[in-house]
């Protein structure tokens, strides 16, 4: 059974569709159902369902035929039901929890990491360390948050095509230790060696205009770009972008620094390589 998050998803792409060719903008279909156009922005992104009585609303108003209607009201019955990640909800922060469920159900994946080793690819001390701070919650809540992040890692053993390009810093950068980053990057280099997950490293001497400060993911579903979603966060909060323009942007972008960077070998092969020389030096 389709998760309900790529349920939701459908439904926010067709309305979205239904809503762009009766020519209307976000602001005239939120006057429909007398809500604010934020609340459009997060259905057609598909981070909310649709309450019955606002897509019969949304229906009239977009002058959707019966039989898309009929497919719509489908769509939007299954995005109610609770999701895989349903019992850790609340332990995610709300805007954190999309991200979660979009991630657990795109068939393909593309990360920028600028600083940090992307948690899915991060080891149990790794996380520890990256989630420790002198603000860190009691242990009770610590262990929760890092059960949480392994659990995502589900997504490796269920052969989504994984693809991560790391900036040097993501690398080089002490976490928890000399230990622990070295378990870690053999941690990477083993996870290299999986046929659907492919990682890179962009060196700081890479000849590339192709430089991003900040992180991004890229989401794909169902090898429809038109559908995809682009995903970036800051300390506190997040932006899901999926104009078609922005999407483009971001995976030129994409293209650009993956060329730039050290091949996949570089992580495969790390005795050697350069990989191997940035933890050894």
């Amino acid at each position: 059974m389709v998760n309900p998050t790529i349920q939701r998803r459908r439904l926010g792409i067709a309305l979205k569709h239904a809503r762009e060719q009766a020519g209307m903008t976000q602001d005239e279909a939120a006057a429909a159902i007398e809500s604010a156009a934020s609340k459009i922005s997060r259905i057609e992104l598909g981070q909310s369902g649709v309450r019955p009585t606002d897509l019969t609303l949304l229906i009239n108003a977009y002058g959707v035929p019966e039989a898309v209607a009929t497919s719509m009201r489908e769509l939007a019955k299954a995005g109610r039901q609770r999701g895989r990640w349903s019992s850790y909800r609340e332990q995610l922060p709300a805007w954190f929890r999309t991200f979660v469920d979009l991630e657990g159900d795109a068939s393909e994946i593309r990360s920028y990491q600028a600083e940090i080793i992307p948690g899915t690819l991060q080891t149990e001390a790794y996380i520890r360390a990256i989630l420790t701070s002198p603000g860190t919650p009691d242990e009770e809540a610590l262990n929760q948050q890092v059960k949480i992040r392994l659990a995502r890692q589900s997504i490796i053993d269920e052969h989504t095509e994984l693809a991560y390009v790391l900036s040097e810093s993501a690398v080089r950068r002490m976490v928890g230790g000399p230990d622990t980053m070295r378990d870690q990057l053999a941690h990477l280099v083993a996870l290299s060696q999986r046929p659907h997950v492919t990682i890179q490293v962009l060196p700081f001497a890479a000849q590339t205009y192709a430089v991003s400060s900040f992180s991004f993911v890229i989401l794909r579903f169902d090898q429809d770009s038109a559908s995809d979603v682009i995903y970036t966060e800051t300390f506190t909060d997040a932006d899901y972008l999926d104009r078609p323009d922005l999407v483009r942007a971001y995976t030129k972008l994409w293209d650009d620094l993956r060329a730039a960077a050290l091949g996949p070998r570089a992580v495969a092969f790390s005795e050697r390589d350069a990989l191997t020389r940035y933890f050894v030096e």
